[in-house]
């Protein structure tokens, strides 16, 4: 019962109106990696978007799909920070082994005469371990099969760039395609930002927590740059988050241009232009309240926010509404403490119940104490390498 109310609170968001049609010619392996913590959360949206996950595992998620794929989820996946195709896994404990398991790739598949295929990777746990070493060696695989398939023996790298990225772990190597290119998290509205943004795709994780619907009121009372209150009003009038940028895969000539064009049709007749979704932003500093206009505009939910100057002591309960808050914490002992006391004046001024949710992230574990308030729930979660806490007051 809950992996369903789970998946219908992502399709609710995801399933546009009049999707297009899957290719069903030749179906490919994908992976999107995402942080830690938010697994479950990028199989629902793959699910919601009509596709066969494979499998779910720390920070990564496979399914199968056809080249289409790789623009709707470019297009529409909110919590997943790259989309891969995944080329091959085989043993690698020598560099001959790394070199012919690379070579059997279908390179020629994806990388034309004239294209860009530079590598970069890690490995972990394993035998090889010299990272420039293991992009040689794969470079130069890929170069023998290329010129075997395109009969050259030289190859110029001037058209479209396809990042090849290798992971090796316990002896295992896995080679991929970045179809992304920057990274998902990059919504293209936040230009700019304050000295600790939550990165978006984290943020759209917590939002799709905290249940945010199209007649939602999202309040948050330290708003930053606005990115929870962005990505609340995203996920509430339907809107793509990869509507507004352009991905590295749209340049390869192996995924036809319809399919992008496609997909931002369909992105852009999915949006609800008459949601009732309001936000509310709060912050103590005149340059993050402007910062979170500047953004919400570029966004094109600035209609939707209305922002102002104001201290968390001085805030009131906005009734009916979710508060979500990543308040500032400190790594020193002097901001630590000055954390802390503002965590008790948040729990002074925040009413959390059932008719006004509350979702809090912090690294502070001792959050509960501070605030005054034991959670409803807590789920771990990782902003950036920081591991943190979601603190879930509901009932």
């Amino acid at each position: 019962m809950k992996e369903n109310k789970a998946k219908d609170r992502v399709t609710e968001t995801l399933t546009p109106r009049g999707s297009m049609p899957e290719n069903d010619g030749d179906r490919l392996d994908y992976v999107a990696t995402c942080l830690f913590g938010l697994e479950g959360l990028v199989g629902e949206e793959i699910d919601a978007l009509g596709y066969e996950r494979t499998f779910t595992m720390d920070g990564r998620v496979g399914f199968r799909a056809g080249v289409d794929a790789a623009a709707r989820c470019n297009m529409w996946l909110r919590t997943a920070e790259r989309l891969y195709v995944s080329l091959g896994s085989f043993p690698a404990p020598t560099f001959d082994a790394l070199f012919e398991g690379a070579k059997a790739l279908p390179w020629e598949r994806f990388i034309g005469r004239e294209d860009a295929f530079p590598v970069k990777g890690h490995a972990l746990n394993s035998k090889l371990h010299s990272i420039p070493d293991c992009q040689k060696i794969i470079k130069k695989a890929c170069v023998k099969r290329l010129e075997k398939a395109y009969g050259i023996s030289y190859f110029e790298e001037t058209a479209a760039k396809h990042q090849i990225q290798f992971a090796i772990h316990k002896d295992i190597a896995t080679i991929y395609l970045d179809t992304s290119g920057v990274g998902l998290h990059k919504r293209g509205y936040r230009r700019n930002s304050n000295d600790a943004p939550i990165k978006e795709t984290l943020a759209a994780g917590i939002v799709d927590l905290a249940r945010v619907r199209a007649d939602s009121v999202v309040v948050d009372p330290m708003c930053g740059s606005g990115t929870f209150l962005i990505e609340s009003a995203y996920k509430a009038l339907k809107v793509a988050p990869g509507l507004r940028r352009n991905f590295a895969a749209e340049q390869w000539s192996q995924i036809p241009e319809t399919a992008w064009r496609n997909a931002r049709a369909e992105a852009m007749d999915a949006i609800d232009r008459q949601g009732a979704f309001k936000a509310f932003g709060f912050d103590v500093d005149d340059i993050a309240v402007e910062l979170t206009r500047n953004n919400a505009k570029k966004a094109g939910v600035g209609s939707k926010l209305t922002v102002k100057q104001q201290d968390i002591s001085k805030y009131s309960q906005i009734e009916g509404s979710i508060t979500i808050v990543n308040p500032p914490y400190g790594e020193r002992m002097l901001e630590i403490k000055e954390a802390e006391e503002l965590y008790k004046k948040m729990g002074q001024r925040l009413c959390p119940s059932k008719e006004n949710p509350c979702y809090i992230i912090s690294p502070h574990e001792e959050f509960e104490v501070f605030f005054g308030k034991k959670a409803d729930k807590k789920r771990k979660l990782y902003n950036g390498m920081i591991k943190c806490n979601l603190y879930m007051y509901f009932k």
